[in-house]
């Protein structure tokens, strides 16, 4: 018997892919008691991120006989729950209804003051081996909980992310575009090939941010990428030569591969993303440091690192580099990193951030070939 049941009050979507992936794996440690132990009942009560309320799971072994309302109801009440046991702790409790069967609960945990748990029904005292498993799909659970909390989190300041570069986005275009405007006439009122060939370059840079502008404003939306096969060196070699003048500034030395490979990449969005990785590169780095890249094919994926010799990342910023307007930098805006991995994401990849002993490094998992949802 498999019985799913809302503890409270909710916006309850039963389409919502969130909350049937988190029942589903809910149900699925449920009958993996019931299958590897002597267990004759499982009911999980734990916490939906996406339904943001209590759930309840039950699971009854195929050779017992089902529970009536009334005793689902005297389990629901909680009134045999007369001790709070310390998270991932089995204990013993007595069920008035139960005279003869066992009865464990291990919290998972108590979040908004309301416990969250794994209860088990035995028709023998459950063995210290079956308790210790016990435990360990409750810290399972709570881990799973908790990523799946952080998850939506991160996908909300996304959402948010997304709204405020719509709306900055249209506004920097009228200084864009003003800007052009003024680069375009002193190319054609210079005489002076040098001041000509300085002025070209503005305009350039400028068509440059526009079309930059363009992709970001519409990075959050995976349906809009222009995926394409491209040379991911030449995209390298791109983004290095757009900030050459820093580069130099600092007196660095990039290192890249000679060897390249042929992705499936929109191409302006994934420059973004090395313009983005390569700039705080440089921004941490020594003066005379080095950058290297440096990318592993394989079958069906390319794994990209990006090193610098800078100070490293610190363990509270490695836990915080990607959310949206946090910056270690005096005077960033805590988008570029959060940008960088949404075009990633996008491109059904992932971006991650290691902190080396002298400095930091930042990697890509890119497919070799295009995938279709």
């Amino acid at each position: 018997m498999t019985v799913s049941f809302s503890l409270e009050k909710q916006k309850n979507n039963c389409d919502d892919l969130h909350a049937s992936a988190t029942e589903t794996f809910i149900g699925l440690q449920a009958e993996q008691l019931i299958f590897d132990q002597p267990i004759c009942f499982v009911r999980i009560v734990y916490y939906s991120p996406s339904l943001k309320a209590l759930q309840e799971r039950i699971e009854c072994a195929d050779n017992q006989p089902s529970f009536s309302q009334q005793e689902i109801a005297y389990l629901r009440s909680e009134a045999w729950l007369t001790d709070f046991p310390h998270v991932w702790t089995v204990q013993e409790f007595q069920l008035a209804q139960f005279p003869k069967l066992f009865s464990y609960i291990c919290p998972i945990g108590y979040r908004n003051q309301k416990p969250e748990y794994i209860q088990v029904i035995t028709h023998t005292p459950l063995e210290k081996e079956s308790q210790h498993y016990v435990k360990n799909v409750a810290q399972t659970l709570s881990k799973y909980i908790d990523l799946c909390l952080e998850n939506l989190q991160q996908k909300s300041k996304t959402e948010m992310l997304e709204q405020l570069l719509h709306k900055v986005g249209h506004q920097l275009r009228n200084n864009i575009a003003l800007v052009k405007l003024y680069a375009h006439n002193l190319i054609l009122g210079l005489q002076d090939n040098s001041w000509r060939e300085q002025a070209t370059i503005i305009c350039d840079r400028v068509n440059d941010l526009d079309t930059n502008l363009t992709d970001i404003i519409s990075c959050g939306q995976e349906s809009n990428l222009k995926i394409i096969p491209h040379d991911l060196r030449s995209i390298v070699d791109e983004s290095i030569k757009h900030l050459q003048p820093l580069i130099n500034q600092k007196q660095l030395k990039v290192n890249i591969p000679n060897t390249s490979a042929t992705l499936p990449l929109d191409k302006l969005q994934m420059k973004q993303v090395f313009d983005n990785l390569l700039s705080n590169a440089i921004h941490f780095s020594p003066n005379s440091g080095s950058i290297t890249f440096g990318w592993q094919v394989f079958r069906d994926e390319v794994l990209i690192k990006i090193s610098d010799q800078g100070p490293g990342i610190s363990p509270l910023d490695m836990q915080k580099i990607f959310t949206p307007f946090y910056s270690r930098r005096s005077g960033g805006t805590g988008l570029g990193l959060t940008i960088a991995r949404k075009i990633v994401l996008d491109h059904s990849g992932n971006l991650w951030a290691d902190s080396l002993l002298g400095g930091a490094q930042f990697c890509l998992i890119l497919p070799t070939r295009k995938k279709y949802s």
